[in-house]
């Protein structure tokens, strides 16, 4: 029993010692090399599990083929030089040209844009969309939910099908793992395409689980399509039995409704295996009035070899000259993000962040207290939404640049998630959100006032910090 005993300790200790060699090799950041580290020492057993789960690194696989990838974007890239007039602004043009470059994001002029900030007002607006459908609906979403408004869409897209409309449908597996699969099966038994996201089967193990389809995008007969923060459930419109929800989503019609297209089917293609590329899926965007709305629809993966829209994100801070809005309902900025918020700030810049005093993720809630601290002492103005729960991912900079989508201010959307961002470099729909924002900004409290900063227990931030340390891995 003694050799037996021995002789499984060498070998969890070889183990152990062989992941802790690839974690290091990995070359991830050093702040997420420690944390991982520490994990596998201090965790024994279920420190491997984790990391065989939610840690091994995808950077250099791909999904799709660059050949594949290369005939889905064809059909956007014919759209895109046909646009007759574009004037891309001055100042962002490397922004541009990196996302066209690295991420094959084109700009599209011609957009005529909605911001909702109430599920209801936006869910109402997507049902007329839908009831209005002719050709086809496309639905790539994180979270699909059997509550009320989900059976209620769910009854609606079966309506459309049975008129002939094609009707597809992606759910990250994980993101609806409490949805019986029955739900799903209705729709797929009325005609309607339903595909799972990277489909997690226990008790196989499968480092899937960490790498999940965070996007909210929706395209409804190539001339209408929508991006934000909004999942489909019932709780965006009535909120939980603790408290409501706010969110921020868009509808755009014209130009970029091509780059949104090209997203859902790039996905589509990865979960089905079809190549769609057909002309009727880019229409003429005929409703729109001419306009220089400049828009690209970014999306980020942790199969890319780059963090495009984490990019993003630090190039709109670092080159601002007099403001930045973030709302956020996480808050744990990966390192090159922190720096280039306290730089601004440190710099004269307005740097403005909203969270949420109150989240729906107790330990990431008091992992991102210790960086709510680190921006104030920063001179970053931070404030802390008490009117519900604020789950609004978007970023405004003076006055003409602006971001909406899925991305979170933290590790797990900039290096782990699928997510996808309308970036706009347009005055009007800038002021919008920054007008959106200083309405939330009324139903705030500054950070550095409310207790948890002001007057900190020594408990408190002994536990948040301790927390602090694992927050690369949420």
């Amino acid at each position: 029993m003694d050799y037996l005993k021995l002789l499984l300790t060498v070998l969890y200790s070889l183990v152990i010692i062989g992941v802790m060699v690839k974690v290091i090799i990995d070359n991830r950041q050093p702040s997420k090399t420690m944390a991982w580290m520490l994990v596998l020492t201090f965790i024994p057993v279920l420190g491997i599990i984790l990391y065989f789960f939610f840690g091994q690194n995808t950077r250099r696989q791909r999904l799709v083929s660059q050949r594949s990838l290369d005939q889905l974007s064809k059909r956007s890239m014919l759209e895109f030089v046909g646009q007759p007039n574009l004037k891309l602004p001055e100042l962002y043009r490397p922004l541009m040209s990196l996302f066209a470059s690295q991420n094959g994001a084109l700009p599209f002029k011609d957009n005529e844009v909605e911001i909702f900030s109430s599920g209801a007002d936006f869910f109402l607006y997507l049902f007329q969309a839908i009831g209005r459908a002719k050709d086809h609906i496309h639905i790539d979403t994180y979270i699909f939910e059997d509550d009320a408004l989900g059976r209620l869409l769910s009854d609606m897209l079966i309506d459309k099908r049975r008129e002939g409309v094609e009707v597809r449908v992606i759910y990250d597996d994980v993101g609806c793992w409490n949805v019986k699969n029955k739900f799903f099966e209705r729709m797929r038994e009325e005609g309607i395409e339903v595909r799972p996201f990277m489909p997690v089967k226990f008790p196989i193990f499968t480092s899937k689980a960490n790498y999940r389809n965070h996007r909210k995008m929706i395209v409804i007969d190539g001339s209408v399509g929508f991006i934000g923060g909004m999942n489909i459930a019932i709780r965006y419109v009535k909120g939980t039995k603790t408290q409501p929800w706010r969110d921020t989503h868009i509808a755009i019609r014209g130009g970029a409704v091509y780059g949104l297209q090209k997203a859902v089917l790039v996905d589509w293609f990865f979960v089905d295996q079809t190549l769609i590329s057909n002309r009727k899926y880019y229409p003429a965007q005929e409703e729109v009035e001419p306009n220089n709305c400049v828009c690209q629809i970014v999306t980020s993966s942790p199969t890319s070899s780059t963090a495009d829209i984490e990019q993003g994100f630090v190039k709109i801070i670092t080159q601002a000259r007099r403001y930045v809005y973030i709302e956020t309902p996480y808050f744990l900025p990966t390192e090159p993000v922190m720096f280039a918020l306290k730089t601004a700030a440190q710099s004269g810049i307005d740097v403005k962040i909203i969270v949420p005093l109150r989240t729906d993720a107790k330990f990431v809630e008091w992992a991102s207290r210790s960086y709510v601290a680190e921006a104030i002492a920063a001179g970053i103005a931070m404030y802390l939404y008490y009117d519900g729960f604020n789950h609004s991912k978007f970023m405004v900079c003076d006055d003409f640049v602006c971001t909406c989508g899925s991305t979170n201010v933290d590790f797990r959307s900039f290096e782990n998630n699928f997510e996808g961002n309308a970036f706009f470099y347009d005055e009007g729909v800038s002021l919008r959100l920054k007008h959106l924002f200083l309405e939330d900004e009324k139903h705030c409290v500054k950070a550095e006032e409310h207790k948890l900063y002001k007057n900190p227990k020594f408990i408190d931030r002994f536990r948040d910090s301790i927390v602090r340390i694992f927050s690369p891995l949420m």
